[in-house]
Order: structure tokens, then sequence, then C-alpha cells
């Protein structure tokens, strides 16, 4: 196991059936003046904007409301918020939604005291915050960016169509707590549901396929892949079984809170493809990682086919026998593939809308890391995206 790292996860987590009600102890922490963050109105369709409300007023909050955060949370949203939270003295930003309205309100968190234009900032400069931080509380009702315990946050320019995510370094940015009730994720969409299981899936792949040396986080992110497979299978069959949808929320959790980094480099570079996508076309986040994910990884096997074979062993069951490594590792990717399309992921950027014509411009828009295998040139990104097409 290489390298020297540090750890530190301040995220209090409170999960299952009657989580929300540990609200009552966390918002005493906190000033009297609280902001809530939330997303389309589906909330309050399902009766969770109500009980949190009521548990503020309870607890003697003065509430003001960052609505219609949307699943790309623009810029021009960002300014909104910042607005809005500076104006009513905010003591806790509540974020009550999926990964984008945890990650905006973290945005807002280190931008409301911050002197700066944020875009260029955090997102242009990627400097870290050198003002008070705001603390965040999630209420998570859809699962798989991870982003209620990380300091993980992604907005899009609409204007330059830049979908850029900053990791902060500080884990002051981290919410102070979230709440997971798997009960909450219940009414969500089919599609919604699948491209968060493929979201967290890729998290775990991105820190997975790097290295070389014996890491332990490897084995656990090989046993969090087979957790999503099994649940996810089940969960796809019967939306409503709330243990396969406990399982999906705890491990989305565990993908993306740092842990199976340590001690490793990370490659990152499907989310680069897929955020460039995401950022042009406002596609759902992780159908922009399924539409380009297997020609990125036909494209980095040779490079790192060890890793590959191991996959396709020890997450996908293939058997070696009278196999070469290549042929062991294609097949991991072949049963990869048949789980994404059970699943019903967009298998390509021509199901988002993507053109020939757009490529250039995507390849343009696309950062490159230098984490995995073989870091892709421009030419290689632009043969990639032309694969997924």
């Amino acid at each position: 196991m290489l390298g020297n790292f540090v750890y530190c996860s301040p995220t209090k987590l409170y999960f299952g059936k009657d989580s929300l009600q540990y609200l009552n102890q966390e918002l005493p922490k906190y000033g009297p003046n609280v902001v809530l963050v939330y997303g389309g109105g589906s909330i309050k369709k399902n009766g969770i904007y109500d009980a949190v409300v009521e548990l503020l007023k309870k607890n003697g909050k003065n509430v003001a409301e960052i609505a219609g955060v949307m699943p790309n949370p623009t810029l021009a949203k960002l300014y909104e918020g910042i607005k809005i939270a500076r104006g009513h003295q905010t003591d806790l930003l509540l974020a009550v939604g999926g990964g984008s309205v945890c990650d905006y309100a973290k945005a807002v968190a280190v931008s409301v005291h911050c002197p700066e234009d944020p875009w260029d900032k955090y997102y242009l400069r990627f400097e870290e915050p050198d003002c008070p931080v705001v603390p965040v509380g999630c209420v998570l009702t859809m699962v798989g960016t991870g982003s209620e315990m990380n300091a993980g946050a992604v907005i899009t320019n609409q204007e330059t169509k830049q979908k850029i995510g900053h990791v902060f370094a500080d884990e002051a940015i981290m919410p102070r707590f979230s709440i997971l009730n798997p009960r909450f994720t219940l009414t969500l969409p089919h599609d919604q549901m699948v491209s968060g299981i493929y979201d967290i899936f890729n998290h775990i792949c991105e820190q997975y396929f790097s290295g070389e040396d014996d890491n332990t986080s490897d084995y656990i992110s090989e046993g969090l892949m087979r957790s999503v497979i099994h649940s996810s299978r089940i969960a796809n069959q019967n939306p409503q079984d709330y243990e396969a949808r406990s399982n999906i929320m705890w491990t989305a959790t565990w993908a993306l809170n740092t842990l199976v980094a340590k001690g490793k480099s990370t490659d990152w570079m499907v989310h680069m493809l897929g955020q460039a996508v995401g950022g042009y076309t406002n596609a759902a986040h992780g159908m922009t990682l399924s539409a380009v994910s297997l020609p990125y990884y036909r494209f980095l096997l040779p490079y790192g086919l060890p890793k590959f074979k191991r996959f396709a062993q020890n997450v996908w069951d293939v058997t070696p026998e009278g196999k070469s490594d290549q042929q062991i590792a294609e097949e991991g990717l072949a049963a990869m593939e048949a789980w994404m399309k059970e699943l019903g992921l967009a298998m390509n950027l021509t199901q988002l809308g993507v053109t020939e014509d757009m490529l250039e411009i995507l390849a343009d828009l696309t950062l490159v890391l230098p984490g995995g295998y073989n870091p892709p040139n421009r030419e290689e990104i632009l043969r990639i995206f032309r694969e997924s097409l």
C-alpha cells in the first residue's frame, strides 16, 4: 500500500426509517437562521418538505428558502442562492434532495462570505476558501453522488458550457450531518434510480482502475461493487424493495467519502468525459457516465491489464481457465456491459442528443487528469467520444 495520507470524516450520519427525527438533535447546535435548499418540488408532493418544515419550526428556526435547484446546478442559480443566504444571514444551509442539491449547498456555503467571484476562485483557479464557511446539513432523497459525506461541489456555467467539480481540501466543507432514510428514495422514477446506481458504481471504478500495489482500498472496492450489482438487480425488478434500496444508499455514501481513495492514485476520466457531455447537453449525470464508460475502459485496458483481469475475476466471477489475460479482462467488460443494458442505462451518446458535429467542442471541454494508467490526449479523447456515439 503506497503513500502517506490523512483521513478525516466529520459528517455524522443518521440512517434508517426514523432518521429524520434526528434533526431535533442537530438543529439546536446552530443559530436561528436556516436556509432550506431543495429542487423542483417533488419533496412537496411526497410529504418530505412538510415534515422538515415542521421540525424546523419546532426548533424555533427562522427559515428562508432556495427552491428550484436543478439536476445540473448552474452558476446563475449559485449567484441567486448566495444573495438569498447573505440576506438571511444564514447560520445553516439545510439541503433536502439528491446529490445536486447537496453539491449546490456546499457551493453556496463556501461563497456566502467570499468577496471574490466564486466561479473564478473555486472552479477556474481551484483555490480553497479563505473566508468563513457556512455549515451544511443534508436530508438525502436520491442516492448516487455521495455528496452527503464528501466535500465535492459541481457547478455548470451555462454560458461557457463548462461543468466543473471542485473537491475541496478542507473537511469543514463536508456536511456536518446527513439524514439517510431509504424510504425517501422509493418514489424516484426508474431512470433516476438507475442513473444514480451507475454513478455509484463508476465512482468506485474511478478509484479502482489506478495503481498496481496491493492496496486494501481495492479489496473494499470490489466488495462495494459486488453489493451494488446484487442490490441493483433486485431494485430494478422491484424498486420498492427496502432492503435493496437501503444497501444501495449505504454503498453510495462509502463509494465517494474518500475512504477507498486512500493510499491510491485515482483516474476520474470517465467523469471528465461525462461532465463535458453534461455541461453541453444538460443530460443526466449518471447517463453521461454510462454512455462513455465502455469505450473509455476499452481504451484503457491495455495499459492496466492486470487490474482489469482482477476486476473480471473478483467482481464478475469470470473463470480464467484456458483464457489469456486479455480474454479474461475483455470478458469482464462484456459482463459489465450486459449488466448496464439490463438496468436500462444509456449505452451511447446518441441517446443523449449528441451528434458528430459536437465532438470537437466536447473534446475541448474535457479536462484531462493525471491519475490513471494512461491519461488520454485530445486525439484519443475524440476517438473515445466517436466510439461512444
